[in-house]
């Protein structure tokens, strides 16, 4: 009975039960989605989800703290780390538990599960990098992880070293990778990247690094490693070449590009590999050409790489699409005038999950909008291709064309157009002849991968896939909505729902990356009062009454088909899924977060399927694999008369392609055996005779390509010269000299300007206002006008060039000037557009400059200029400045003389109150300094200025002692490291009445220079002649020494040294005719060419006293070559030497192919010449030289003789480069200190790659001569220089000046808050250049070595427990050992035959961080100069010496001369004060 009650009562609960349930709308399935808001109190700067979860990472930089979400943004929850302190967030892009928020200083975080709790983590004395991400992922290995860092001095932006750490170990601990990088990718960023080599390359990392000596971005190199660079490599990218001008690197799906910056030009050339060890040069069509910051890698395949490249500049950029083969290497175009925004964003998407289908938007009205200079509006038409880019076609609705919106015109996150879901794609655009505004677009669908179109919904909306496409989700996006709309049948029909907070406007919508969730996230904004408010919204379809898909709710839908719908094949299968039904009344539901696998049938092979194989590239019209210059050899088929043998067809099947039977392109082929014969070498040099009708020439100029540019088949092949004669006449040769062509008959060419940073580009000035200019080195020329006739000032350009944009131009032109067209004034204008439009900078002024250069801060617009105060000629000039074209001007200096742009710093010479000259200088453009000169330095007035060098992190300045006519001498002093306190190097150096002096720097080799000095001052003063002896240093100016004489004269003869007094004195600069004949050259580490004498002093260069010399070890060790007066010139970077009679009529040079040990000569001429000139490209490294001459029995025409060793037998075979090889044609050299029993030069053993003088080969490419650096040595006396205010005295030492107080070396403490302490001042301190350690440490003999302030404590500590061992050893053996070194060194060293010797250094605390400095890379001449210095003055700078080449500029390095920069600055007070006569140009 009780039983039967409890059954009655258990049946009416249930019963009650079942009608709450279906009452109750909380409980039951619902018809539309649940839809939960949160307002959050700022922007968010970044949120996503973790892949295959609902949770949500939202990041609040404003207030520096992250909310967590496990519902799809329904309930949040703050993380766990320290408020306010989160500055970025990251999620792992292959471990969908990690994740990492970056803090702005040293302390970060990390999950492990997907951010309940976090981890902290540090990186000592680093903070985030500011100019790249700050991390890069492993794809199989989720705990290695690289941190890009910036370690700063002084706690600032500016002096910052760019370094990477990398943890192996999920952050347990963190390592340092590697200093001065600049991007490193694990090779294995991808999943699809595999380097071959199995776990031994598990861990390669590949970086790009700053140079080995220099932070140059030309000087950027490729490094390697597989064990965290405990060691590391540079890979080969040219053949067995390394690459420098490195400028980023990235892993795409299954290749890793790096990029190379071709130096003088804006092109790049683009490496690939697919393995990180072997490398190729991605090969593009001759007449497309990849520009810096001009091309985008897109979104590529598993087989092949995608890049649209830049082909019309902005304010309206175009571009064109190319698509590698399999390996990356070569390029083939696939459809013109993309659409690109000035970011470099292209409108370009692939269809996710589908091969082959891909959306682009072409310009078309390009022809209009290249012509209009961005004056015409692009006109868009949307294309599609479903054959991976081969062929492209209109996307249509109902016939109509359609057009949609963008990549570069993002509108939400995430892809634009498709996402998992198979086959839905969506978009906002229009129909009709060309893309409309986005507000006059409406949403489209298509649920056949872009085949076919259908009008979704009116008005442009956000959207978004969710349940593989089940559900599609939209929200208007042409202002505030309080409704959402959402589709079940792909778009057909749509459902509205409220929000629940009101109007917001729309900032994003999205859900899960797979697209598999039913929930889904949005952000918007709304006003609430004065005030806007955020609010993130989750929309949950979960609950929705619709039932579980079965088996008969999906269809099998062929993702691609051709135009008659039947199922097509890409890479040699056909793709199919099985998909939901778009009318299906149901959801996937169960199979969230598992993305849809394709099924695949297997296709017949075709054509197409195939691609051509090495050394095999398409022909013309794209029909056949043609072969790409001589096949290889086959080993032994072609012996003994055979004519035919079997190889490659030229064809190979795709690597991956599926394709099985149908057509076979693999097998072999029957070829003839002369396939594989080279051309027909004749063993001669070839000679091209060519006469002008001329009396002289007068100026020419090389514009030479770049090795590593992407042009690569005319580099090295395409030395192009332009040539003006004395009848303004302009010449211009392709091949070196061998023919020319004369250009712009109808002109008066008054001056050439090369641009000075990209060597295509090429300027030709008239008398007039118009200007003619080639872009492409003479393929083809363009003009315009300019408001004003050019400058009537002879030593001002007319043209001022951007290191960065070569479309911007300053041009300074004659105003107001008389009917003898004299008295003009100068006025300046700028154009943006390579002279389309001028505008006015300034007026009354001298001359303007852009003062952008490398490392001189990121004002792209900073300019100065010269102006004379209130506009009056006959005032005083202003130096000002601007950054906005001169709308605002800021004037640093009232009463200048002149001011100097250099690869360093900017020098600027003004009269003080005495009518001394003064010097400030500047490192950065926008901050100046005085200089003080040392305390030991006595020029009552300065009236002159000489600016050497300032390539090692120092200014070198001569300053005029003595000006007596014919009797100019001075002295060198040389700055600290912004260029603002100077100490002694060296007195009585010789200049002459121009200002230019005998000082040269030896190129590609560190710190070596070679002055004259006067050796009788008191005579030269009182009118006797100069006596002149040659001094080298080979330590940056620390120490100077007379030149060892050779033994021999060039016929084997002793040279007479009885008196003793006898050593190699050298011509310099101020007696060259042309100032590119430097001694040295970049590309020939080591060698010196030079006419002089032996004996006591310099002799008159004569015939009779003079011999030329050579030196293959950087100046130690000369030998006598030739008697008499020589030119030379350096080719195939050394590996040949010409030279030539210089003031002597000739039919004859010689050359060497063995580094000047032995000389063939080789008769060029039928008649004697007067040769002026010989000359070859800046870079030295052609097989071609050019005479510049004329013949005996000429006096009505001028001549050039091309002479090409091309054909040279010993020339014909490429060098092996692999000096650790026993076979290698190349050897490591390392250069020494005369003084030094060791190779350790700057405290370092460095090494160069060499060619073996007696291996027949040619060097080719150019080589990083500079190969590695040693270990550090112990210090000696070679490495330290007298402190500020210490000289150098009687025996050597350095003592303090009578009178004055040792530099505070405390200062070091506040340029470096991490020093824990400093020593007081020696009298010594190191040569910049010096990374010696240990040793005769002569900074710190005998001081004393104290805290820095707020270091106490821990120098205490680091110092504790010293016994009275050590201490016994400090202060009596250690001074003792060291007083003996010096004292010995000074007994080795000083016998009284190194002629005057000072030393100097710097005045302040150097960058102990960056002890390697710059070489001069571009050829710096004898003379003085730097690679990007402009004339800092002097009425002779745009004067050429007399004689055949009359008329013109004077320059001062190979590059700068080919290029028409002037290097040379000097300031000279009579001359800047218009009292000498200028002569004429």
């Amino acid at each position: 009975m009780w039983l039967l009650k409890y059954s009655k009562r258990l049946a009416l609960v249930q019963l009650l039960l079942l009608q709450f349930l279906l009452l109750n709308p909380a409980s039951a399935k619902k018809d539309k989605p649940e839809i939960s808001s949160h307002q959050l109190d700022n922007a968010p700067a970044n949120f996503f989800y973790f892949d295959d979860s609902n949770t949500i990472l939202l990041h609040d930089r404003e207030a520096g703290l992250v909310h967590r979400s496990e519902d799809a943004g329904k309930t949040w929850d703050k993380v766990d780390v320290e408020a306010g302190k989160a500055w970025d967030m990251w999620r792992h892009p292959y471990d969908n538990q990690k994740a990492y928020i970056m803090g702005k200083a040293s302390t970060h975080w990390h999950t492990n599960d997907q951010g309940k709790t976090w981890q902290d983590f540090e990186i000592p004395r680093a903070r985030p990098s500011l100019v790249r991400a700050p991390l890069s992922f492993h794809a199989k290995d989720s705990d290695k992880v690289l941190i890009h860092g910036e370690v700063c001095r002084i706690g600032g932006i500016l002096d910052c070293t760019q370094t990477t750490f990398y943890t192996s170990d999920g952050f347990k601990e963190i390592g340092l990778l590697r200093r001065d990088t600049r991007g490193c990718v694990f090779a294995h960023a991808t999943p699809e990247f595999d380097t071959g080599d199995g776990e031994k390359a598990d861990d390669r990392i590949v970086c790009v690094t700053t140079g080995r000596t220099s932070d140059d971005r030309r000087e950027h190199r490729l490094a390697v490693s597989d064990n965290y660079f405990e060691d590391e490599h540079e890979p080969a990218l040219e053949g067995d070449r390394t690459v420098q001008g490195l400028l980023s690197v990235a892993v795409v799906k299954g290749y890793l590009v790096a990029a190379v910056r071709a130096p003088n030009t804006d092109e790049l050339a683009m490496y690939v590999t697919d393995d990180a060890s072997v490398w190729h040069r991605a090969v593009f069509p001759t007449d497309s050409r990849l520009k810096e910051d001009a091309y985008t890698i897109l979104e590529s395949t598993s087989y092949s790489i995608q890049v649209d490249v830049l082909a019309v500049d902005p304010p309206t950029p175009m571009g064109v699409l190319f698509t590698s083969n399999s390996n990356g290497t070569y390029f083939t175009r696939n459809i013109q005038h993309t659409n690109r925004n000035i970011h470099g964003i292209v409108d370009f998407e692939k269809v996710q999950g589908i091969q082959g289908i891909v959306l682009v938007n072409v310009v078309d009205n390009y022809e209009e909008v290249e012509r209009s200079f961005g004056q015409e509006e692009k006109r868009l038409k949307t294309q599609i291709s479903f054959d991976d880019g081969r062929e492209f076609q209109d996307l249509t609705v109902d016939e109509k064309s359609l057009h949609l919106h963008s990549v570069t015109e993002m509108k939400n996150i995430g892809r634009v157009f498709s996402s998992p879901a198979p086959g839905v794609v969506m978009g906002v655009g229009n129909t009709g002849k060309y893309l409309k505004g986005y507000d006059e677009g409406d949403l489209y669908v298509s649920d056949d991968a872009g085949l076919t179109w259908t009008l979704a919904l009116e008005e442009a909306h956000k959207y978004e896939f969710g349940d593989q496409g089940s559900i599609l989700l939209a929200i208007y996006d042409e202002g505030p909505t309080d409704v959402i709309q959402y589709s079940l049948n792909h778009g057909k029909k749509w459902h509205k729902v409220d929000l629940p907070e009101g109007k917001i406007r729309a900032k994003a919508l999205t859900t899960t990356p797979d697209a598999t969730s039913m929930k889904f996230f949005l952000w918007g904004t709304k006003r609430g009062g004065s005030k806007t408010e955020h609010w993130v919204f989750s929309i949950d379809f979960e609950d929705m009454h619709e039932d579980k898909c079965k088996d008969e709710d999906f269809e099998k839908w062929a993702a691609r088909v051709d135009k008659d719908g039947k199922s097509s094949c890409v890479m040699g299968r056909k793709q199919f899924f099985d998909r939901r039904k778009a009318d299906a009344d149901c959801f996937i539901r169960e199979k969230k977060f598992e993305e849809i696998e394709p099924n695949f049938d297997t296709c017949k092979c075709t054509e197409e399927d195939f691609e051509c194989d090495y050394n095999f590239v398409r022909s013309k019209d794209r029909k056949e694999c043609v072969r790409d210059g001589p096949l290889p050899d086959p080993k032994g088929a072609c012996k003994n008369g055979a004519k035919k043998y079997k190889a490659s067809s030229g064809y190979r099947k795709i690597p991956g392609n599926g394709c099985k039977g149908g057509v076979d392109l693999e097998g072999e082929k029957e070829r003839d055996c002369g396939d594989t014969l080279k051309p027909i070498i004749s063993g001669e040099i070839n000679t091209e005779r060519t006469a002008f009708p001329a009396q002289s020439f007068s100026n020419y100029f090389y514009l030479e390509r770049a090795g590593s540019s992407s042009d690569s088949s005319k580099a090295g092949e395409d030395e192009t010269v332009v040539m003006r004669t004395d009848k303004s006449e302009v010449y211009i040769s392709r091949d070196h000299g061998k023919t020319w062509d004369q250009i712009l008959k109808s002109e008066k060419i008054k001056d050439i300007y090369p641009h000075p940073h990209f060597s295509d580009v090429c300027f030709f000035v008239t008398t007039g206002k118009k200007v003619h200019y080639t872009v492409n080195r003479g393929d083809t020329y363009g003009h315009f006008d300019a408001k004003l006739e050019p400058t009537r000032d002879s030593n001002r350009p007319a043209l001022a060039f951007h290191a960065d944009y070569k479309d911007w131009l300053i041009w300074t032109g004659a105003q107001d000037c008389d009917e003898d067209n004299k008295n003009c004034h100068n006025d300046a204008l700028y154009s943006t557009d390579r002279g389309g439009t001028w505008e006015y900078l300034a007026r009354y002024v001298r001359k303007c400059e852009f003062i952008k250069e490398e490392g001189r801060g990121d004002k792209q617009k900073l300019v100065y200029c010269e102006r004379f105060k209130d506009e009056k000629p006959d005032g005083p000039l202003q130096l000002q400045s601007s950054d906005n074209w001169f709308a605002k001007a800021e004037t640093h200096f009232n009463n200048i003389v002149d001011f100097a742009t250099m690869s360093e710093f900017i020098i600027v010479a003004t009269r003080d109150d005495s009518d001394s000259l003064k010097v400030d200088a500047s490192v950065d453009g926008q901050t100046f300094a005085d200089a003080l000169f040392p305390s030991n330095f006595n020029v009552p007035i300065q009236k002159a200025y000489t600016v050497l060098d300032s390539h090692t992190h120092a200014v070198f300045m001569h300053v005029t002692v003595g000006d007596r006519q014919d009797a100019e001498y001075g002295s060198i002093i040389k700055s600290n490291s912004n260029g603002t306190s100077y100490v002694l190097s060296l007195n009585q150096v010789n200049r002459n009445k121009d200002g230019y002096v005998d000082f040269e720097k030896m190129l590609g080799l560190e710190g070596v220079a070679l002055v004259n000095v006067v050796s009788n001052i008191n005579e030269a003063e009182k009118g006797s002649g100069k006596k002149l002896k040659t001094m080298i240093t080979h330590n940056d100016g620390g120490e100077w020494s007379l030149l060892k004489a050779p033994q021999k004269d060039p016929e084997g003869k002793s040279y007479d040294c009885s008196t003793g007094d006898c050593s190699l004195h050298l011509h310099g600069y101020t007696e060259r005719r042309d100032p590119r004949a430097t001694f040295s050259s970049p590309s020939a580490v080591g060698l010196m060419m030079a006419v002089g004498n032996v004996g006591g002093y310099l002799t008159e260069k004569s015939e009779k006293t003079s011999d030329t010399f050579i030196t293959r070890d950087g100046g130690i060790e000369w030998q006598a070559v030739k008697k008499g007066n020589y030119m030379w010139e350096y080719g195939d970077q050394g590996s040949i030497i010409v030279i030539v009679r210089d003031t002597v009529s000739t039919d004859e040079i010689f050359y060497s192919l063995d580094e000047g040990q032995t000389w063939t000569p080789y008769k060029f001429s039928e008649k004697k010449v007067h040769v002026a000139i010989l000359s070859t490209v800046p870079s030295d490294n052609s097989l071609n030289f050019l005479l510049w001459g004329q013949e005996e029995d000429s006096d009505s025409e001028i001549v050039t003789f091309n002479l090409d060793f091309s054909q040279v037998k010993e020339r014909q075979e490429k060098c092996k480069l692999d000096p650790k090889n026993p076979d290698s044609d190349y050897y490591l050299w390392e250069p020494k200190h005369p003084l030094s029993d060791s190779n350790c030069l700057f405290g370092h053993i460095a090494q160069y790659l060499r060619k073996l003088p007696d291996r027949n080969c040619k060097n080719g490419q150019s080589i990083q001569h500079y190969f590695n650096k040693g270990e550090n040595c112990e210090c000696t006396r070679a490495d330290f220089e007298c402190d500020y205010n210490f000289e150098p005295a009687n025996d050597g030492s350095c003592k303090l000046v009578s009178g004055l107080e040792p530099p505070d070396h405390s200062k070091i403490c506040k340029e470096d808050p991490e020093k824990m302490s400093y020593f007081k001042p020696t009298g010594y301190r190191r040569v910049p250049l010096s990374t010696c350690e240990g040793g005769n440490e002569l900074e710190k003999y005998e001081s004393k070595e104290v805290p820095c302030r707020g270091h106490e404590k821990d120098f205490e500590e680091a110092h504790r427990g010293l016994g009275g061992f050590w201490i016994f050893m400090l202060a009596v053996v250690l001074p003792i050992g060291i007083a003996s070194a010096v004292g010995y060194w000074v007994w080795q060293n000083w016998d009284g035959k190194f002629g005057r010797i000072r030393l100097g250094e710097q005045g302040s605390a150097f960058d102990a961080d960056r002890p390697w400095i710059k070489y001069p890379v571009l050829a710096v001449s004898g003379i003085v100069a730097v690679v990007a210095a402009v004339p800092l003055l002097v009425g002779s700078l745009w004067r050429w010496a007399s004689g055949l080449f009359g008329g013109g500029r004077r320059y001062t390095t190979r590059g700068s001369f080919a290029r028409g920069r002037g290097d040379y600055a000097v300031v000279d007070e009579d001359e800047l004060l218009g009292e000498d006569e200028d002569e004429e140009v």
